[in-house]
């Protein structure tokens, strides 16, 4: 059996990838709605569930104590846990930006740095997104924030010398619940925006046909399983034919992209 622990674990992808991994393995799966609890330990014996909400810092750091005191070798992490931050940037708060980064990046980071010694020789898989090639405006700190995921654990798979591998899996749309979450968190701004209105109202329309028109998360878990097995695995996945497209438009100059999108933006008005 191996160990795999795994953040955004009631829900969406973290959920699939928990219910998967606990069939024949132990898994330390992060919650953060008490209400789900329940759920997750009866999910499987095999899961050892532990509280962690990257929004409130002073979480992470007990969140490793605990995952320490139970084992002493880690296999796999895998960051799932995230948010969506969207609107128009003239009209975000920068504490929302902040949220959005600590959820997205800060966290994450944290959680690994205090994982790496158990991490030894084993595998931080990241679930990125097409985001991250950064193509997508109202949604700009989402963008940013997998962008930055992406370069600081490259970075660090250059760097760390505990033969500890990083593979950041990118999916396009998927069917989850982190579009409703979205709407509903993105709520005051979206009211706030009347300039933006006809923007917004896309957002919306748009994020409540992702949540069922979507991949399934079947297919980001069978891409997170291939990368969990080979010892050489690829730095990045893209999963879905949108991603695939949207890493190789990202290739065109800034400056047609811009022109590009911008083109699709007024055609919203």
């Amino acid at each position: 059996m191996k160990t795999y622990i795994i953040t955004g674990a009631t829900s969406g992808i973290g959920e699939a990838l928990t219910k998967h991994f606990s069939k024949d393995n132990i898994v330390f799966g992060g919650y953060r709605d008490e209400s789900k609890l329940e759920k997750l330990q009866e999910a499987s014996s095999n899961i050892i569930p532990f509280y962690i909400d990257y929004a409130k810092p002073e979480t992470i750091k007990p969140a490793i104590e605990f995952i320490k005191s139970k084992t002493q070798k880690a296999d796999t992490l895998i960051n799932v846990a995230g948010c969506v931050v969207a609107g128009a940037l003239e009209n975000i708060e920068i504490s929302e930006l902040r949220r959005q980064f600590d959820v997205n990046v800060f966290g994450a980071v944290e959680l690994s740095q205090g994982l790496v010694d158990i991490l030894s020789n084993g595998k931080i898989i990241n679930i990125s997104s097409m985001a991250s090639y950064g193509l997508f405006p109202f949604i700009s700190p989402y963008c940013a924030s997998k962008r930055a995921l992406d370069i600081l654990f490259n970075s660090y798979m250059m760097e760390n010398k505990h033969n500890i591998k990083v593979v950041s899996i990118k999916p396009g749309v998927i069917a989850t619940p982190l579009w409703s979450k979205s709407i509903k968190e993105n709520s005051k701004t979206i009211e706030n925006s009347p300039l933006y209105q006809n923007e917004s109202n896309y957002l919306k329309k748009n994020a409540c046909e992702n949540e069922t028109k979507g991949l399934s998360v079947d297919k980001v878990v069978k891409t997170v399983v291939k990368a969990d097995k080979l010892n050489n695995p690829k730095p990045s996945y893209c999963v879905g034919i949108d991603a695939i497209l949207v890493s190789i438009v990202s290739k065109l100059p800034q400056s047609i992209l811009n022109k590009i999108i911008s083109y699709k933006v007024k055609k919203l008005k």
